[in-house]
């Protein structure tokens, strides 16, 4: 059976039997609290919880997309483990339970996928004698082929407290005749098939279990693992939902996944794994990042770079390949990575690019460690070198584990995070020199957690505080608003209050005596700077619209906060997005805040449980931590709803003007916006009303045509720079054409290695070598090189048949910029390079020629300088 007779035969089984067939829920769940769907449960999990009523319909069955990260090395090198997978599920709410569960599962497998019964067995609760009854009495399996196993195998929760029950597995037997008995743990012979949860108790704080009114039923079958098994192949990754992918990677370097080598078949299944997996998570919204679920995609597209390098692919090449996955998984009913085939591409190419200089830079670093460590005859890869790798060349290091693990070394991970808390503290001390450091102040520290917690209440008063600040009306810094400024009034003194912050559960005022004594023990009156908690307050209600219209203006683009900053002055909003948001989109932005702000929208705060908030539709920021009892909830009703413990206006009139300075990207997949409002806008309209009355004048144009104005000026500065640019390029070319007659030859092949006086840019360059590599045809090795500013530029092109000869563009201008204080890389005919250190430049040419125009080394060596 094909993968889709495969999935379409398991809802049709269930579907005549009065299950409902629910479609795929997203990758990302919508739940906070959990960063990934991890099994075909989790969309159903509020109702197994009892967070919302169970469905009309107390039956359901679907093919789940699922994600997991946990076994990650062990993709491609056993038969069975994914980051991607799809769970064939059959649910039950408080419906049928044990009997129907089991005595469908059983005719599934055996009537309708046709597995013969004695290639089948089955594990059970150690404690679960009805299940065993059940299995043995009703459907006839022999107990010789039932297996009771213990709590960790096959009893099932949602957590430490809360619904839970046992299970009962399916295996596949791969050797029925055997006269071993039956081991349902030996993964060499038995892979689980299809897991049935009976989901029958409550388990409380003290662990005692209480049954459940209404039972019910959650069960998964891989579709990978099933697949294997009805294909009758050696592995997951061979059947029709992967194979595919891998035999269009191996035809890139003249292969095929079956004569490939064992090494090579890992890479071709990792790469092969890995490119379902990320394409799936970008289509449901999820852009590479350096945090949360962002960090899952640029590690695995990480992954896919380092094997696709292993197989001998140098360049970027995903483009060739995800059109294969997008067609996979619209034929599975998957239409999503399909659908969204061009922004998966960009998305997963821009990382691709991005890390192939990291990586050549890291495995030459990491090549040289691992050889000094062979000849020192040591097994550990100290923290220190990993650091170095980390923070010098951006070398992630669960990549250095696999490199090291690869060549038979393990990593000091202990000591590595050692050197990323100094690099923290060191970076922390630098944000806060000159200012107060609450955090790195043991005494303090102390104080504050003997002070205990303060109780805030400055949402609705702004001056009154007692003894040791218990109570306070001052904010303090938390959620992306900084902290309240204002005055602590002592009978002998006065503290100007310049930041407030969290130690612990105690606020901590920072200031400065300014008049007089204060003294432990004394009574302070404290007052709120009123103007800046009113800015503030502007600018976080506003904080909150801008999230609302930005969903608005961009249904698609899967919108979501990734940080904030709510300051007096300003706002900083950051969020989760494909691309860059146009001039047209921010302009309605701004027109719609501006709407709601015109509007008056009353701003309503309450405090309920999670639960109660997210039932109510409040936007919860993925990563936060929240109080599963009482959380605080700040609704503009019809506009926004979010879960928020700072300080808002009372109405959206009170924020005044709002007005979107700037938007940017400051990191893959997140977009940042700045705006301001209210009394912060006129300061700003000034300077930029100087600014045009300046430009106006100097230009001789009116404000209105300032642009087109300028627009002129600079296409025909364009204009003269592309003419200069091709004179350089001619220049280049005739300087580079006169070296043809000094090409010199090594074998069949003819080099040549020299620097272009005078300026040069790098696109001069590459038509130089570019020419010069026509001329001496498929034997030539060129390489040119050209200072600029203390910096160098490397070019080189490789004929046909010197890369056969194993000489490669990439490998011979990396080893000479690396000299230089740089690196860089390309495809085998051409690639360019750069270096920081021109007083190099000599060495790094000499090194350059000195193998193939001196020695005549064999053409192996040829890039090994």
């Amino acid at each position: 059976m094909t993968s889709n007779e495969i999935r379409n035969a398991f809802l049709s089984f269930y579907a005549a039997r009065a299950h409902s067939v629910v479609p795929s829920a997203s990758l990302v769940p919508d739940d906070p609290t959990i960063m990934l769907t991890i099994a075909g449960m989790v969309p159903f999990k509020p109702v197994f919880m009892g967070a919302v009523s169970r469905p009309d319909v107390p039956r359901a069955t679907s093919s789940q997309k699922c994600i997991r990260t946990n076994d990650i090395e062990n993709v491609g090198v056993t038969k069975r483990h994914h980051t991607f997978f799809e769970m064939l599920g059959n649910f039950s709410f408080g419906d049928y339970f044990k009997k129907d569960a089991i005595r469908w599962a059983w005719q599934l497998l055996t009537e309708v996928y046709e597995i013969p019964p004695d290639r089948l067995a089955v594990s059970v609760y150690e404690r679960d004698d009805e299940a065993l009854a059940i299995w043995r009495d009703d459907v006839g399996v022999p107990e010789a082929r039932i297996q009771r196993l213990g709590d960790e195998d096959n009893f099932w929760a949602s957590g430490p407290t809360g619904p839970c029950g046992p299970c009962s597995e399916i295996y596949f037997d791969f050797e029925p005749a055997s006269d071993a008995p039956v081991d349902l743990q030996d993964d060499v012979r038995f892979i689980e098939l299809y897991n049935l949860v009976f989901m029958q108790y409550s388990r409380d704080v003290g662990g005692n279990l209480t049954p459940l009114a209404a039972k019910n039923i959650d069960t998964g079958m891989g579709l990978e693992r099933m697949a294997q098994v009805l294909q009758r192949v050696d592995n997951n990754y061979e059947t029709d939902l992967i194979l595919p992918i891998m035999q269009t990677v191996a035809a890139l370097v003249d292969t095929t996944f079956e004569t490939a080598a064992e090494k090579e078949k890992t890479s071709l299944k990792v790469v092969g794994d890995h490119l379902r997996a990320v394409s799936h998570l970008i289509a449901d919204g999820v852009r590479p990042s350096n945090i949360g679920r962002g960090y899952i995609v640029r590690r695995l597209i990480r992954r896919v770079v380092r094997h696709a390098r292993l197989l001998g692919i140098e360049g970027p090449f995903t483009t060739d390949v995800l059109p294969v996955v997008a067609e996979l998984a619209r034929d599975a009913g998957l239409p999503g990575v399909h659908d969204k085939l061009a922004e998966v591409t960009t998305e997963i190419e821009r990382e691709e690019v991005r890390f192939l200089a990291t990586l050549e830079r890291g495995e030459d670093c990491l090549a040289d460690v691992l050889a000094d460590m062979k000849a020192a005859k040591k097994e550990v890869v100290s923290g220190e070198d990993a650091f170095e790798l980390y923070d010098t060349f951006g070398f992630p290091l669960e990549l250095t584990e696999e490199i090291a693990a690869e060549n038979g070394f393990t990593v000091d991970t202990d000591a590595f995070e050692v050197c990323m808390t100094k690099q923290r503290n060191r970076a922390r001390a630098a944000r806060e020199s000159g200012s107060f450091n609450v955090g790195s102040n043991a005494l303090l520290a102390a104080a504050a957690a003997a002070a205990g917690p303060t109780s805030f209440e400055g949402y609705s008063t702004t001056n009154r505080v007692s003894v040791l600040l218990r109570q306070s009306p001052f904010y303090a810094e938390g959620g992306g608003q900084v902290g309240d400024t204002g005055i602590l009034r002592a009978p002998g003194g006065v503290v100007r209050v310049s930041d407030t912050r969290r130690e612990g559960g105690a606020y901590v005022h920072v200031g400065e005596v300014v008049d007089g004594l204060v003294s432990v023990g004394d009574v302070v009156h404290a007052s709120v700077d009123a103007t800046g908690r009113r800015r503030i307050m502007a600018h976080h209600t506003a904080t909150h619209l801008l999230q609302a219209a930005l969903k608005q203006v961009i249904p698609d683009g899967g919108i979501s906060q990734a940080g904030s900053l709510v300051d007096v002055d300003r706002l900083r909003f950051d969020f989760n997005c494909p691309r860059a948001v146009t001039q047209d989109e921010l302009q309605n932005v701004e027109n719609i805040i501006n709407g709601w702000i015109a509007d008056a929208h009353d701003t309503e705060v309450a405090v309920m449980s999670l639960d109660e908030a997210k039932k109510a539709g409040a936007v919860a920021m993925f990563g936060e931590k929240y109080d599963a009892t009482k959380v605080r909830v700040v609704d503009i009703p019809g506009v926004s709803m979010e879960l928020c413990g700072g300080t808002h206006v009372q109405n959206t009139a009170d924020i005044g003007l709002f007005k979107i300075v700037s938007e940017a990207g400051p990191s893959s997949g997140v977009r940042r916006i700045e705006a301001i409002c209210g009394a912060a806008v006129m300061p700003y309209l000034t300077v930029r009303d100087a600014a045009v009355r300046q430009l106006s004048t100097s230009l001789k144009a009116r404000p209105e045509e300032l642009a087109a104005r300028v627009s002129t000026l600079q296409e025909d500065l364009r204009a003269r720079s592309k003419e200069l640019e091709v004179a350089r390029a001619e220049l280049a070319v005739a300087k580079a054409m006169s070296l043809v007659n000094e090409a010199e030859s090594v074998g069949n092949n003819s080099f040549i290695v020299a620097q272009l006086e005078g300026t040069v840019s790098s696109d001069s360059l590459k038509a130089a070598v570019e020419s010069l590599g026509n001329s001496l045809g498929e034997t030539g090795v060129v390489m040119l090189a050209c200072e600029n500013s203390g910096k160098v530029s490397f070019a080189a092109s490789v004929g046909k048949q010197a890369q056969k000869q194993g000489i490669l563009a990439g490998k011979l201008v990396g080893s000479v910029a690396k000299l230089c204080g740089g690196g860089g890389g390309g495809r085998p005919n051409f690639a360019q390079a750069g270096g920081r250190d021109a007083t190099k430049l000599s060495a790094a040419l000499d090194m350059g020629a000195e193998g193939p125009l001196k020695h005549e080394q064999t053409v192996e060596r040829l890039y090994l300088f």
